[in-house]
């Protein structure tokens, strides 16, 4: 239908004279009602080839209304401005766009939902059944009132995608009914999926506990740092012995220069110790011979630096009584020692610890040698040599005794400064040994010793099911934000690793999903962050090639990452009022427009602009309401403020 013609052409602006028996806003055209006459509603015209131009309505005014006028027409000339979006081809193909303009007087008509979709046609693969479902539900266009937006699946969810928005503007309601909408899908389900989400806030659940809404949905709810299923939560677990020297590092606060070498050595001391304390025969008696061997260079060391005899056996002292403290603190160290003869030995070194008118006459040197004479060389080097592999189970409660003793050797050689230079690491170290926030990272599920074991449990299935658990939560709210940085950091770098490890189409299969919620407070633009490098980033990069992908939920887009932020090809925005997050975004994606961001300011709670690969242009939307609702609504102040008085208390 004819809404009016065009009066003046612009390289980015079309004026358009309303036809004067077009009354009102809106046409009826076979039943079915177009609103025209509201601002970002479209129209559309033709040009001289006879491609249509799609068209944004930017304003309405009447050209006979003066500034000086008393009185306004309400039948008078009504006027609009243009904006042209993009191009319908003769072929009917869609791009954005417009390359020839229309003529002046060329006639401007409504855009029926037949148009939308043309311009909204999702790439459907056509050797797929249709019973696979290609599309999900995101709400009402706020363009084209009542018309209903469908999100081609694979546009939106094989690359990155990123929701953003002030608190409250429906980040979470987005999120919730995305991935709902596709597990109300009928026939086939969504049971290939693999959704992983980070709740900052503890805000999910509630959206996805009703499983007769959401059809065949695996839901796994997880929750650190409690002892036993607790209101549907099972306990979340992140073993220790999985991080990588950079997590531990990064977990520690240690530096690169001092103590991330320090803590490297701690590590493997560690795993040692561990195996002395459940090895048995000729492996547990190379493991005492290897401790035999260390005891001895402290020793030594401290006989070749002391200046007197005093010095050197007070020194001395307090090495062999800590290292015999460190074995005492397990039983199955302490067992494999004085089995092995390692207690004697230390014994006697101790008891030739002793000084006569200052001078301790060779016997500790004696001693010392004695026991060097009972080594077994060949085998030392076999476990100096022996490193972890990574991912290899060791107690935690060894760290402490690691730490300890390679604070000795260091002390031995000299370095009196290096109890200073590690205090804020071993501080940390305490944290994590006796902390309750860190208990998650102590404890490991049952049976499981590597990633791959893991990740099993994680996910809840095994790889010769046909269904595994679609989607999984963790409720991190109560973390600190340290723990919370290493959670997920050290979860998605796992999930990446073992994604990498795929080869050809094993690559395109059983993709996965990392919903990251409140994603500023571990995915920041600056080197505030605990790793050197973020995972996220290095997934952003690389994480579409072996179908691992991020859905990034932030308030503070302007604390984010450039480089995930920028990796991001579809985007769903909704209002934010912060100018340096507005100007961030702005900067960032260089297709950005002063309009996007008027409509962005302009929006409501629940309303968002969407752009990026899965929308052919940028759509105003009404986000359908998510059924179950996340626990993310404000709380009704004047409702828990003013209550009826109990006249009985009075």
């Amino acid at each position: 239908m004819r809404i009016g013609k065009i009066t003046s052409v612009n390289f980015n602006q079309f004026r358009v004279k309303i036809s004067s028996d077009i009354r009102g806003n809106s046409v009826n055209v076979a039943g079915v009602v177009y609103y025209f006459g509201n601002i970002g509603s479209y129209l559309k015209t033709t040009n001289s080839v006879g491609e249509q131009l799609i068209c944004e309505v930017v304003s309405i005014f009447d050209s006979d209304v003066r500034s000086d006028s008393s009185a306004y027409d309400m039948e008078g000339n009504r006027e609009i401005l243009l904006k042209p979006v993009g191009t319908i081809a003769r072929k009917g193909e869609f791009s954005l766009g417009v390359g020839i303009f229309p003529s002046i007087y060329s006639e401007v008509t409504i855009v029926s939902f037949e148009d939308m979709e043309i311009i909204l046609r999702n790439n459907n693969d056509r050797e797929l059944p249709k019973t696979t479902h290609q599309s999900f539900y995101l709400g009402e266009s706020k363009n084209l009132i009542n018309y209903p937006i469908q999100i081609s699946i694979n546009s939106f969810f094989n690359i990155h995608s990123a929701v953003l928005g002030n608190s409250g503007s429906g980040k979470s309601n987005t999120i919730a009914h995305i991935i709902q909408d596709i597990h109300k899908k009928t026939n086939n389900s969504a049971i290939g999926s693999r959704i992983l989400i980070f709740d900052v806030n503890g805000e999910y659940k509630n959206a996805f506990t009703d499983h007769e809404k959401c059809q065949h949905l695996n839901l796994t709810l997880l929750k650190p740092n409690i002892d036993r299923e607790e209101d549907s939560y099972k306990p979340f677990y992140l073993p220790h012995f999985l991080m990588s020297i950079d997590e531990w590092s990064a977990f520690l606060m240690a530096t690169d220069a001092t103590q991330r070498p320090f803590w490297d050595k701690v590590l493997q001391e560690s795993y040692k110790f561990y195996m002395i304390s459940t090895r048995e025969g000729e492996e547990r008696t190379k493991l005492i011979n290897y401790l035999r061997f260390k005891v001895c260079n402290l020793v030594h060391m401290l006989l070749a630096q002391g200046d007197t005899d005093t010095a050197i056996v007070t020194a001395a002292k307090n090495v062999i009584y800590g290292i015999s403290e460190l074995i005492d603190l397990d039983e199955g160290l302490k067992s494999a020692c004085e089995s092995e003869g390692m207690y004697q030995d230390l014994q006697n070194l101790y008891k030739n610890c002793s000084v006569a008118y200052g001078n301790n006459n060779d016997k500790l040197k004696e001693a010392v040698d004695g026991v060097r004479n009972r080594i077994e060389y060949e085998s030392v080097r076999e476990i100096l040599e022996l490193r972890a592999a990574g991912e290899e189970y060791f107690d935690y409660r060894f760290l402490k005794q690691a730490a300890n003793i390679t604070l000795l050797e260091e002390d031995a050689r000299g370095n009196r400064r290096i109890r200073e230079y590690t205090s804020t690491m071993m501080t940390r170290l305490d944290f994590f040994i006796d902390n309750r926030d860190c208990a998650f990272m102590r404890n490991r599920p049952l049976n499981v010793t590597n990633s791959e074991q893991y990740l099993e449990w994680l996910w809840g299935g095994h790889p010769e099911e046909n269904s595994r658990t679609n989607l999984v939560i963790v409720d991190t709210s109560e973390l600190s934000k340290d723990a919370l940085e290493t959670l997920t950091s050290v979860v998605s770098r796992l999930n990446f690793s073992s994604r990498k490890k795929l080869i050809g189409q094993a690559r395109r299969e059983k993709p996965i999903h990392l919903v990251l919620d409140e994603a500023h407070r571990y995915i920041k633009k600056d080197s505030k962050y605990l790793l050197r490098e973020n995972i996220f980033e290095q997934i952003a990069r690389e994480g579409r090639k072996y179908s691992l992908y991020l859905m990034i939920s932030s308030q503070r887009p302007s604390e984010l990452s450039e480089t995930v932020l920028s990796q991001c090809s579809n985007f769903i925005i909704h209002r934010i009022q912060n100018e340096i997050d507005m100007k961030y975004v702005y900067a960032i994606l260089p297709y950005f427009s002063d309009d996007f961001s008027n409509k962005i300011k302009q929006s409501v709670p629940g309303e968002a602009l969407v752009f990026g690969n899965c929308v052919s242009m940028p759509l105003h939307v009404r986000v359908k309401q998510a059924n179950p609702e996340p626990n993310s609504k404000n709380c009704q102040v004047h409702k828990e403020w003013f209550k009826p008085i109990d006249e009985d208390i009075l």
